[in-house]
């Protein structure tokens, strides 16, 4: 008894090498872009210049990107999904590894990913937490990728409350309007007061950070590594992670 293999379609096929071709050409414009940036910075992108690097006539690349900020945008994109990611598979690594997990060692896991991810890609952490391009203005579609990390940092939060580990922070009567409507809109089962001191700490995060990586602890902080663990266990503290 004989078999017969079916073969797909020539239209699927053809699709199926068109798609391919697409992607990687997609991700050779990324590549030489991001090796631009390392050069220039954001401000100083071209996509004539970007073709002219990888032998594109101009016209060729705006099939993929039509603008500057177009690849920007992606680009963008690309980097607080590879920080998040990272952040994410720290996280889900220190819970498998037999530690003895507690919110705050989790806490300091994720922080110290972000520094990790962030010393391997310093040019992309420029251009998401450094400063601004001129005449960017970041589209909704960055919002999602952005907050990655930050409702990571939340769920880490929200977990322990539930568990009963969370101890609240102090909040003056004045910062509270403002602490109930940031509660409202980022975790509303969240005390107004841990909500607050989440988004100070995932400031005060970001900005240990870029201290280091753009040179602003430059003979002030030599020791980096045994400082940043110290810090961020303080901005667990900040939040309430008793444990």
């Amino acid at each position: 008894m004989s078999t017969s293999r079916s073969t797909p379609p020539r239209s699927a096929t053809a699709q199926g090498a068109r798609a391919r071709a697409r992607q990687e050409i997609t991700a050779a414009i990324k590549d030489e872009a991001r090796r631009q940036l390392a050069e220039g910075g954001g401000a100083k992108l071209s996509l004539r210049a970007v073709a002219r690097e990888l032998g594109m006539v101009s016209s060729a690349l705006y099939r993929y990107f039509p603008s500057r900020d177009e690849l920007l945008t992606a680009l963008i994109i690309d980097a607080y999904d590879s920080l998040g990611v990272a952040a994410e598979r720290a996280d889900a690594a220190f819970r498998e590894a037999g530690h003895e997990v507690t919110p705050a060692r989790r806490w300091v896991a994720v922080c110290q990913a972000v520094r990790t991810w962030a010393h391997a890609h310093p040019q992309e952490y420029a251009l998401i937490y450094g400063s601004p391009v001129p005449g960017y203005i970041a589209p909704s579609s960055t919002v999602e990728p952005a907050a990655r990390v930050g409702l990571l940092l939340i769920r880490i939060v929200r977990e322990a409350y539930e568990d009963k580990g969370v101890a609240l922070p102090p909040l003056p009567d004045g910062l509270r309007p403002e602490a109930e409507r940031i509660a409202a809109d980022l975790a509303p089962d969240l005390p107004p007061a841990v909500v607050i001191a989440l988004v100070a700490a995932w400031a005060q995060l970001y900005g240990l950070v870029g201290f280091e990586l753009f040179g602003q602890f430059n003979r002030v902080v030599e020791d980096r590594s045994p400082f940043f663990a110290h810090a961020v266990a303080q901005l667990a503290h900040g939040v309430g992670l008793v444990k």
